[in-house]
């Protein structure tokens, strides 16, 4: 089952996701992180951390589970 990360906005950044879903402390890690870990949005292999995730999209991230974005309520 994945975890239900909420935002507020129609989209957000794949490298401010990862801060909210406490994946990474900070903004300069996301490159890092990206790097060394496999990270699929919505089955398909991503590294860019400005892609744009809206709702309804999953992000899967091995050793770290399964993502949803959902609008805040």
């Amino acid at each position: 089952m994945s975890e239900r990360i909420e935002i507020s906005t129609d989209f957000i950044p794949l490298g401010q996701f990862l801060k909210l879903a406490n994946v990474v402390e900070s903004g300069g890690m996301v490159k890092i992180f990206l790097s060394e870990f496999e990270v699929y949005v919505n089955g398909e292999l991503e590294n860019r951390r400005g892609r744009k995730l809206y709702l309804g999209d999953t992000v899967e991230i091995e050793e770290f589970g399964s993502y949803e974005v959902v609008r805040e309520e």
